[in-house]
């Protein structure tokens, strides 16, 4: 029997780190969802980034994420991706958090 998930990302835990992260520090943490969706837009393009938003953007904004547009991009974006996509983007993201020193991994005994 597979576990019953309740977000989009409860099957990984460090995507959930991450969503966590951007939940509670989405000030301190926008320059690097910025650097993030300058990455992406290197890789695709800034207008497919663009077009591609629009098409996922849900019109009704009540998430915690959809008052500031660069957190709510960076997660609409995680949130389409292919599961390993989403895996090796939260992994990238948490390293540049610790290399940066804003973040520090918590290590389980």
């Amino acid at each position: 029997m597979s576990p019953n998930y309740n977000r989009w990302y409860d099957y990984d835990p460090v995507l959930v780190e991450v969503i966590n992260l951007l939940k509670d520090y989405q000030t301190e943490l926008k320059a690097q969802a910025e650097i993030f969706l300058k990455e992406i837009e290197k890789k695709v393009s800034k207008e497919a980034i663009d077009k591609f938003y629009e098409m996922v953007r849900p019109k009704v904004c009540n998430r915690w994420y959809d008052k500031d547009p660069i957190i709510s991009r960076t997660i609409e974006l995680l949130r389409v991706v292919p599961p390993e996509v989403q895996n090796a983007t939260a992994k990238s993201f948490l390293k540049a958090l610790q290399d940066m020193g804003v973040y520090k991994k918590e290590t389980s005994n």
